[in-house]
């Protein structure tokens, strides 16, 4: 769509800041780094001091005694806790570089949508302050579009569907732009609390973020099984009766349940996106179809779910996980082009 990619190396990067994973792609090497947007810490005389972050962080979480936290310094796609954020890019930043010699790069990082102007400065001011020469930010449901290789730039109607960490990006595109766009706070951690609170109400089990998370990813569903049981697997939590640690099995109908209200609430969202369309974009994306990209894409039968309650194709993009980060890449390679839409405050 936008000609080759030149193999000239520059520091410049893009940043997927999700709220589950952070990717980092450098100008030249495409995507360098993907880890988990996590920080442990320690506090010291008031002042946070950074123990670990991404892959090592993760290990820490709901298992850090009380001198330690580890957190998630995003939410809902934007920052919650700006010092923590900061050094979490610093980490990622130095760690792509190795040696602190190099030039300053200029980052292009992606935000969603829905991110109030306050969200948007928090975003830039901590790109800026972790060593960027210059912040661009581009919408994550163009960025979306362009890594799944969407044509936008033509004069049609695309809809992309982004499911996050914590956040659903629905966007009409068309012209290089969005035409219409809808920010839902309902993604991948949605799904994690949705199972975590039905284990505790129906089998009386209380289980942690990482055993809800596996889950998900294992035998999770957006569509009750034909058999009204499906898959199992079994997991281990605490005993809210007794407080004793116990093992149980849990069904993929189980899970379907569980997850029945995000998935609907993402269903929703995506048919108000298509009432609030102009008729002929919405002809256009009758012809085209729904592109799925995000991880929330890859829970199973979610295409179909969505499919039965909009009667449209649904397809899901071929690395959804990274299409993100794929698109805030291509920015930044083809920056000339796509300019209109990468804000640069």
């Amino acid at each position: 769509m936008f000609g080759t990619i030149s193999s000239f190396f520059s520091p410049d990067m893009a940043i997927d800041l999700g709220t589950a994973n952070t990717l980092v792609y450098v100008r030249g090497k495409g995507i360098v780094l993907n880890e988990p947007s996590v920080v442990a810490y320690h506090l010291r005389d008031g002042k946070k001091q950074v123990l670990a972050v991404g892959e090592d962080a993760k290990l820490m979480l709901g298992r850090t005694p009380g001198s330690i936290e580890a957190i998630r310094p995003m939410r809902d796609g934007v920052i919650a806790d700006f010092d923590v954020a900061e050094e979490m890019i610093k980490y990622f930043i130095r760690k792509i570089h190795k040696r602190g010699n190099i030039a300053k790069p200029k980052i292009i990082v992606c935000v969603p949508h829905g991110a109030t102007p306050v969200e948007k400065r928090a975003i830039r001011e901590s790109v800026l302050s972790a060593g960027a020469r210059k912040a661009g930010l581009i919408a994550e449901p163009i960025a979306a579009a362009i890594g799944a290789g969407m044509p936008i730039t033509d004069p049609t109607g695309s809809m992309v569907v982004d499911i996050g960490g914590g956040t659903t990006e629905v966007a009409v595109l068309s012209l290089g732009d969005i035409v219409y766009a809808r920010s839902v706070r309902v993604g991948g951690d949605r799904m994690d609390e949705g199972i975590i609170s039905y284990l505790r109400r129906q089998h009386n089990l209380l289980v942690g973020e990482a055993t809800s998370e596996r889950i998900k990813t294992q035998i999770g569903t957006a569509r009750m099984p034909e058999d009204g049981r499906g898959a199992s697997m079994d997991i281990r939590g605490r005993d809210l009766l007794g407080g004793v640690p116990k093992e149980t099995e849990v069904t993929q109908a189980q899970v379907a349940e569980a997850l029945s209200e995000p998935v609907q609430q993402i269903c929703e969202a995506v048919m108000t996106a298509l009432e609030s369309t102009p008729p002929d974009l919405a002809a256009d994306i009758v012809d085209r179809g729904v592109m799925l990209t995000g991880g929330g894409a890859l829970l199973g039968d979610l295409d179909l779910a969505l499919r039965e309650q909009t009667g449209l194709a649904i397809s899901i993009a071929d690395e959804s996980l990274n299409c993100v980060a794929l698109g805030t890449g291509k920015s930044l390679e083809f920056e000339r082009q796509l300019a209109h839409v990468i804000d640069y405050g």
